[in-house]
């Protein structure tokens, strides 16, 4: 009966079994998260400020294009082209709201 208990409260996902690949969408998903937040367009997780960081908004934009470039090869086409759209949502956000600075 325990261990039926520590089954039902374990409803987190364990990354370790995910595909190379599959992580690489994962942390490209949550460094883009991270992007957007920084840039200011985001609310700060479990507050209801903005706080603009364009030094860390580089970084993980740097980051998620890195890891766009080693998934392309290995995607289809469409999902290759949702990625380097967001990429570049990414980067013309930035350098807008930079400059606005």
């Amino acid at each position: 009966m325990g261990e039926e208990k520590e089954e039902e409260g374990n409803t987190g996902l364990d990354v370790t079994s995910l595909d190379t690949y599959a992580l690489l969408g994962l942390f490209i998903n949550i460094l883009s998260a991270q992007a957007w937040q920084h840039m200011g367009l985001r609310l700060k997780p479990g507050t209801d400020k903005v706080v603009k960081d364009f030094k860390r908004a580089s970084t993980a934009i740097n980051c998620v294009a890195f890891l766009v470039n080693k998934l392309e090869p290995e995607i289809p086409e469409n999902e290759s082209r949702q990625l380097r759209n967001l990429l570049t949502d990414l980067q013309v956000n930035f350098v807008q709201l930079k400059g606005s600075e």
